[in-house]
């Protein structure tokens, strides 16, 4: 997936989502602040998309309505999720991923099939997933709590991605 930057660190109790705000077509940058990351479930879970912005928009409806179906449940939803994205006929063509989160678990799905757990509570999705990740692991061992892992990740991201930029947004839950 191309054109955004979105991390997930769990670290001191706390699991933070953060994600840049470019939108590209192409070459070219049709807007620099766009809102990736947000909550759902009442706030109770947090989630970043990376893909096509209106696919992303449709499967964040639908795992709301998962959520709302098994409240409490957030791996249970993202498998019905992508259970669904993988078999319908609509949502099969949906390209994008997300990470997902709660005060428990933290997850990354795609349309695959993958529901996966990452080593050490640290994902990264999009074009400049890899370099935020690479950062965020580096840091990790680090005195810097979650967010500030985040930010710096992405900060060192939006220097090496012509598809990141540093207008960052961070979203957290307590565990």
């Amino acid at each position: 997936m191309h054109a955004t930057t979105i991390l997930m660190v769990r670290k001191g109790g706390r699991v933070v989502i953060g994600g840049d705000g470019q939108v590209s077509l192409g070459p070219t940058i049709v807007k620099g602040n766009a809102r990736k990351v947000r909550r759902l479930a009442k706030g109770a879970v947090i989630g970043g998309f990376a893909g096509a912005t209106a696919d992303a928009f449709t499967l964040f409806e639908r795992l709301e309505a998962k959520l709302e179906q098994y409240p409490g449940q957030l791996t249970r939803a993202c498998v019905e999720l992508t259970k669904d994205w993988r078999t319908d006929r609509y949502l099969r063509r949906l390209e994008a991923m997300m990470l997902v989160a709660d005060k428990e678990v933290g997850l990354l799905l795609s349309g695959s099939g993958d529901v996966l757990e990452p080593e050490n509570g640290i994902a990264a999705i999009g074009s400049g997933g890899n370099y935020a990740l690479a950062a965020a692991r580096a840091l990790s061992d680090s005195e810097h709590d979650a967010e500030a892992i985040v930010r710096r990740s992405l900060a060192i991201a939006a220097e090496i991605c012509v598809y990141t930029n540093g207008n960052v947004v961070v979203e957290a839950l307590e565990e």
